[in-house]
C-alpha cells in the first residue's frame, strides 16, 4: 500500500501548520523548508498554486494518495449536495480516520496501520482495507484478540470522546458512527472549495 512515509515535520513547515499533529520542530522552525530558510523570497502564488496547495494538505493530512484521493473527490462531485461538503465527509468516513477519531490510534498513520494488519472490525467482521468507507450505523471496535495491545491502550488510556458524530462504547472497545458531520465539526484547517475550483478547471 503506497503512502508517504517521508519526513513529516517538512511536509508541516510547507504548509505552516500542524497537520500530522503536536510538533515541537514546527514550533522552532515555522517556516518553510530549504537552505535559505526564512531569507528565501517567496513569489507570490498564483490562483492555481493555492488550490493546488490546498489539495496537497487534504491529501498529506488524510494521508491519501492523487489516484485515490480523485476517485474520492468524482463520488463526492456525483452526490447530491455541496461537492466539497460531501468530500470532506468522505475523507472522515474513511475506516483508518474513524479508527483515529475514535481514539484507538494515536495518529492517523498508526490507524492505518492496525486497520491494515486486522486488528479493527466493522459490524463484527475483520476488515484490513484502510480507504473503507464507513456508512451510517455502523460499529467500529478493536478484534477481541487486540483488545489488550499496548498501542490500542496506551491512546485510549483517558479517552473522552470528542466528536459529535461518533458514539464510543469503552467497556466493548468501539464506536457508533452516528452521522456525517457538518463542516462546522470537522477540525481540519481545509478550504475544500479551493479543491472544488482545482478539478473544475
Amino acid at each position: 500500500m503506497a503512502r508517504y512515509t517521508g519526513p513529516k515535520t517538512k511536509i508541516a513547515r510547507k504548509f505552516g501548520e500542524p497537520i500530522y499533529g503536536p510538533d515541537k520542530y514546527l514550533e522552532k522552525r515555522n517556516y518553510p523548508p530549504g537552505m535559505h530558510g526564512l531569507n528565501k523570497r517567496r513569489k507570490k502564488v498564483s490562483e492555481y498554486g493555492t488550490q493546488l496547495q490546498e489539495k496537497q494538505k487534504a491529501k498529506y493530512t488524510y494521508g491519501v494518495l492523487e489516484r485515490q484521493f480523485h476517485k474520492t473527490f468524482e463520488l463526492a462531485r456525483r452526490k447530491e449536495g455541496v461537492t466539497g461538503l460531501i468530500l470532506m465527509q468522505l475523507l472522515e468516513s474513511r475506516l483508518d480516520n474513524v479508527v483515529y477519531r475514535l481514539g484507538i490510534a494515536p495518529t492517523r498513520n498508526a490507524a492505518r496501520q492496525l486497520v491494515s494488519h486486522r486488528h479493527i472490525t466493522v459490524n463484527g467482521q475483520t476488515l484490513g482495507i484502510p480507504s473503507y468507507l464507513v456508512k451510517v450505523g455502523d460499529i467500529v471496535g478493536v478484534r477481541e484478540k487486540s483488545k489488550s495491545l499496548e498501542v490500542i491502550t496506551n491512546s485510549l488510556e483517558g479517552h473522552t470522546n470528542r466528536f459529535s458524530w461518533l458514539e464510543w462504547d469503552g467497556e466493548k472497545m468501539c464506536g457508533k458512527f452516528m452521522n456525517y458531520p457538518v463542516r462546522e465539526e470537522i477540525p481540519e484547517n481545509i478550504n475544500e472549495q479551493l479543491i472544488v475550483e482545482l478539478y473544475s478547471k
